[in-house]
């Protein structure tokens, strides 16, 4: 898939040291599940990373210690291959990290309504928010900032703010100082997955208002 908007390079690589936030980090690992480029980048920066570890002085442990370590090795590469084979159905329109979530279908999801022409449906996230958004077509998001980031991919049709316009597979990664009022696409309704890790800041009342009942 060609994608033309991605996370910054700095995103991608916290991801590959494993320091994102695990709802941050799934909107990554989905976006890597379909675009090539990001996928080398977080490769080059695993092997760097891994190339630095390698420099530091060894040390010994004690021979418990080693027991333990090869037992927890063994125990992840069977938690691993028991995940051998699951491939999201090539019609879906989710990918392969979201389905264990969420499975294969949009349609078999309970969304909420948040507004007219607005539906979520929350997923759980130990550190941060993660979320899909439904939006309908020509609907209107309230405008908002940050508080902290947020990752968006697009899953299903597009949306427009002042980035630009994004399509499926296409990340908007937005830091605080940015304030957007994005809008679905006319001709489609649009499906997003959404990762904060800090509180939305809405410039309307009602919004503000409704804001702790949606967990924005």
């Amino acid at each position: 898939m060609s994608c033309n908007h991605h996370p910054d390079d700095s995103t991608l690589l916290c991801y590959g040291a494993g320091s994102l936030p695990d709802a941050l980090a799934m909107v990554v690992a989905c976006h890597l599940a379909v675009c090539d480029q990001c996928y080398d980048k977080v490769v080059e920066a695993e092997q760097i990373g891994l190339g630095l570890m390698e420099q530091e002085p060894v040390e010994s442990i004690s021979q418990s210690s080693r027991d333990w370590m090869l037992a927890m090795l063994d125990e992840s590469v069977d938690d691993a291959g028991s995940e051998v084979g699951k491939t999201s159905d090539v019609n879906s329109d989710i990918p392969e990290p979201l389905c264990p979530l969420i499975g294969h279908s949009f349609s078999d999801l309970h969304w909420r309504t948040m507004a007219p022409g607005m539906k979520q449906f929350i997923l759980p996230a130990s550190r941060g928010k993660l979320r899909l958004l439904k939006i309908a077509p020509g609907t209107f998001m309230p405008s908002h900032g940050h508080s902290g980031s947020e990752l968006t991919l697009v899953l299903k049709g597009s949306y427009s703010d002042e980035l630009g316009r994004f399509s499926v597979g296409d990340v908007a990664d937005v830091d605080p100082d940015m304030t957007h009022q994005p809008v679905a696409d006319t001709h489609e309704g649009c499906i997003c997955l959404i990762a904060t890790d800090g509180p939305l800041r809405f410039k309307g009342l009602v919004p503000r208002l409704l804001q702790p009942f949606f967990q924005l």
